[in-house]
């Protein structure tokens, strides 16, 4: 069919069938009664369609529109009502969760340390802070990555820092290993030797007797602890001048910012052969590490993010040895003091002081040494020039 087939005007004069005539119409076959001929008709004008309401539901007039949302809401006072009744929930239930994460963590610490008696008088929160070198839980194929050596049974102290909290900025304080000092019971001695005649213990009396300061937290970690705890946290990034290059420690580090995992931030923090003066350079990249590691586990990325924090803190719980009287809340109080503390390495008259029985030692300056921690031990200001601050090799 061509489209002159079809009748001329159908969509302007026609209507469908079945349409409803409008007002006006001609109806055929509707007339007066009695007539044959065809008379105008017209249908009444009609009301507007009306929906009526579903049972239940008041009246259409000056009811919103979605009114099945007011169902759930309720009038605008319910609605408030409920609103505050679902942040509160979501409160309590977001309290409930940090506690019983707390508590949790808190059940990990490995709390195997007995602090000694002291007698004196000392200001401030001291903690000692201990990396040794024990392999214990390491596999031979760790021990070989990690380049640590076989000496089992050992457990020396690596490195020995004293962290001091009082009124002013925390202060951070590096003590040289192969510092030569009295311990109880043994005579004259390098301090780290100290941890393996009478384990944390003696070493903590140690400091003590040394310092003046009593020891109010003890925190140990050994190497495979450091590596677990790098790793769960994402690794600490580094900015190095040089690049670092060992065998005995296994560093192999390019020079510039970088990002170590838990085997490169072990080798970082042992090395000490790529540096003239050795254990005091290697103090001073300890340091600097621990702050970078406190920066990043301290971080809104870290402690936002429970994917991140629950393991890292899980790992670290379970990694340290601490006091017994130390709590996770110790704890985070120390890793915030440590974000940004004031640093230096106890003063030093010979670091190759020769022994009669121990060998090349360190030798304090027995007189700055006593000024600093005499202030420290009346919560004080640090005397200038007696702390040196830190510097990556």
């Amino acid at each position: 069919m061509s489209d002159d087939d079809w009748p001329k005007g159908w969509y302007r004069d026609e209507k469908p069938s079945g349409s409803t005539p409008e007002p006006g119409m001609t109806v055929p076959g509707v007339g007066a009664p009695g007539v044959g001929a065809p008379a105008p008709a017209t249908w009444p004008a009609q009301p507007p369609p009306v929906s009526e309401p579903a049972p239940g539901l008041p009246p259409a007039q000056g009811r919103p529109r979605g009114g099945r949302r007011w169902r759930f809401w309720g009038q605008p006072g319910r609605r408030g009502r409920r609103i505050a009744l679902i942040g509160a929930s979501l409160v309590v239930i977001l309290i409930a969760a940090v506690a019983g994460s707390y508590f949790w963590l808190n059940g990990k610490l490995n709390h195997s340390v007995t602090l000694p008696a002291f007698t004196g008088q000392s200001a401030g929160q001291n903690w000692l802070i201990v990396g040794s070198d024990t392999r214990d839980g390491l596999t031979t194929k760790q021990i070989i990555e990690y380049h640590v050596g076989f000496d089992f049974g050992t457990a020396n102290s690596d490195s020995l820092m004293l962290l001091h909290i009082g009124s002013g900025r925390p202060v951070l304080i590096s003590i040289p290993r192969d510092s030569y000092v009295p311990i109880p019971g043994y005579g004259w001695n390098k301090i780290n030797a100290a941890l393996a005649f009478g384990g944390p213990s003696l070493l903590v009396q140690t400091v003590e007797n040394v310092t003046g300061l009593r020891i109010n937290h003890y925190m140990g970690i050994g190497f495979g602890g450091l590596v677990s705890v790098v790793n769960e946290v994402g690794g600490v990034r580094i900015c190095l001048p040089a690049p670092l290059k060992d065998t005995d420690s296994g560093v192999n580090l390019k020079a510039g910012c970088q990002n170590l995992n838990g085997q490169q931030a072990l080798a970082f923090v042992r090395d000490r052969h790529s540096f003239a003066d050795e254990d005091l350079q290697r103090m001073q990249d300890q340091r600097a590490f621990l702050k970078a590691l406190l920066d990043k586990a301290t971080s809104p990325g870290v402690y936002l993010n429970p994917f991140t924090a629950l393991p890292f803190a899980s790992t670290s719980a379970s990694s340290i040895s601490v006091d017994n009287g130390t709590s996770l809340y110790d704890l985070v109080q120390a890793a915030l003091a440590l974000r940004d503390p004031l640093t230096g390495t106890v003063p030093i008259a010979n670091p190759n002081y020769v022994t009669s029985n121990a060998g090349d030692a360190v030798q304090w300056n027995q007189a700055e040494a006593l000024e600093l921690f005499a202030a420290l031990q009346k919560n004080k200001p640090v005397p200038s020039g007696l702390l040196s601050g830190t510097t990556i090799g």
